[in-house]
């Protein structure tokens, strides 16, 4: 029986090929798998983001809460709680709810048209475009809810003017800081907590998608 000779032994076993677990192919279609729940998990969060705010939203219509806090603010600065007054907040202010609404619902659209586009045995330049355009997509979903926060503060802090010179009222100094004041800790407070939020939910999967991209363009540049 021959000698065993170990370091012959571990010098064949290192010169022996190693398999690939899995192949570009296969690997393709794991990320393009993922790719896909992960464009689903955004779908659903934003249908429930949908459906919260709608609540909500009919919660205030219907108690009027939102409507009392801002005729309250106007009484602190001296104005009249004309029905005037009222009927154009009340319509200002539903007009900018449902715009929150439809640009929300639109959005809910378009990330279930990405889910729904993305198959799994799609081509991998098919793939990673369309993962690239729904990156665009979330992008532009997170800078307009901040644009139409904006535009509501906007619209109504020029309502508080609008409303304050239609009665020819001129409010105390003091009363007219605090105001602005307030308008503004809340406006930097609302939009900080939105980006955070959006960050945080919304953050973690899209970098999960970025990993799955840069896989994705290595093995395209393999392929080239």
């Amino acid at each position: 029986m021959p000698e065993f000779d170990l370091d012959s032994f571990k010098k064949t076993w290192q010169e022996q090929p190693v398999q690939e677990k899995y192949d570009n192919t296969e690997i393709l279609q794991m990320l393009n798998r993922k790719s896909r729940n992960y464009v689903k998990y955004i779908f659903w969060i934003s249908v429930v983001e949908l459906l919260f705010f709608s609540g909500i939203g009919l919660f205030y219509i219907i108690k009027g809460d939102e409507s009392n806090s801002f005729l309250k603010l106007l009484e602190r600065l001296g104005a009249q709680k004309t029905p005037e007054i009222i009927a154009n907040f009340d319509t200002i202010y539903l007009a900018i709810k449902v715009l929150s609404l439809l640009v929300t619902a639109y959005f809910v659209f378009k990330f279930y048209q990405n889910y729904h586009k993305i198959k799994i045995e799609e081509n991998l330049k098919g793939l990673i475009t369309r993962i690239i355009k729904f990156k665009k997509t979330v992008n532009a979903f997170i800078l307009i809810s901040i644009a139409i926060l904006l535009v509501f503060i906007l619209t109504f802090t020029a309502f508080i003017f609008y409303a304050l010179n239609s009665q020819n009222i001129e409010p105390k100094g003091s009363d007219l800081m605090i105001v602005i004041a307030i308008i503004i800790v809340s406006t930097a407070l609302c939009v900080l907590l939105i980006w955070l939020y959006y960050k945080l939910v919304y953050g973690i999967i899209i970098r999960k998608l970025d990993k799955n991209l840069k896989q994705l363009k290595e093995i395209d540049s393999q392929e080239i």
